[in-house]
């Protein structure tokens, strides 16, 4: 079934139009409109992060590892109803608390990103992956965590989109 995204302009706005997800399709939306995509930053109660790596099969960051999960909206989601969504998908986890730090948009992916920080207390083991979106997990405590974020395998516009909370951390 193919995935429907609703498009905004640079007010946030839905506009009407909507779009159908291709493999890399993305660059094509027409400028000035946005899809919504929402990403987590998710922390254990035990203070570690998690750690994904996305699936060989993606078309943007293919086999890197990131920090949390995330997705775009389909058609008539509200981007925390998306981002619990993606949550769940990605990782099988229920958020406790779930707090936006940053709304983004990026010209270059056609992007408008809600970003969450999401605090969770079920079991480190019980994480589930997404057939097609993530292949292993791991969980890192607050070092690892940054020393992630410095390192070249990270994914630059993630950091930059965590960047205030990330310098919390420091």
């Amino acid at each position: 079934m193919a995935e429907i995204w609703d498009l905004y302009d640079r007010d946030g706005n839905r506009t009407g139009e909507t779009w159908v997800r291709g493999f890399g399709n993305f660059k094509d939306i027409p400028e000035g409109r946005y899809h919504l995509v929402v990403d987590m930053l998710v922390l254990h109660e035990d203070g570690t992060y998690l750690l994904m790596k996305r699936s060989d099969d993606k078309d943007v960051y293919p086999g890197y590892w990131e920090a949390g999960a995330g997705g775009s909206a389909l058609s008539k989601e509200e981007p925390l109803e998306a981002a619990k969504r993606e949550l769940l998908e990605e990782t099988g986890l229920i958020p406790d608390s779930i707090e936006l730090v940053n709304v983004v948009f990026k010209d270059s992916s056609r992007g408008m990103y809600y970003s969450y920080l999401v605090k969770v207390s079920s079991d480190k083991d019980s994480i589930t992956l997404q057939e097609g979106e993530t292949v292993a997990y791991k969980w890192v405590n607050k070092d690892d965590f940054l020393c992630y974020v410095d390192s070249e395998n990270a994914i630059g516009s993630h950091n930059q989109r965590f960047e205030k909370y990330i310098n919390t951390l420091r």
